[in-house]
């Protein structure tokens, strides 16, 4: 029948956040739904993301663009040990 909502059935995202909350998670953000990673370490997670070298790698244009990324001031005029100390501080 036009018009008539069918009903969808039960929402599997519910049944997985009250499953979450039981096991006291907040209620607000369900870790193991918004995160699946956040069940591992913080160093397995660092593990499986891209790899961009080091910053001793990295040419001075690189890190200078990188630089002006994140906003730092004074990049024109830093060696690339400086350009590295600020880009680590961010």
């Amino acid at each position: 029948m036009p018009g008539r909502l069918r009903d969808p059935g039960p929402s599997v995202k519910g049944a997985l956040c009250e499953e979450l909350r039981e096991e006291g998670n907040s209620k607000e953000r369900p870790t193991g739904m918004a995160n699946p990673e956040a069940d591992t370490s913080r160093s397995a997670v660092g593990r499986t993301g891209a790899k961009s070298g080091d910053y001793e790698e990295w040419s001075i244009a690189d890190l200078r663009r990188k630089a002006a990324e994140v906003g730092v001031t004074g990049r024109s005029r830093m060696r690339k040990s400086e350009l590295i100390s600020s880009l680590r501080g961010y």
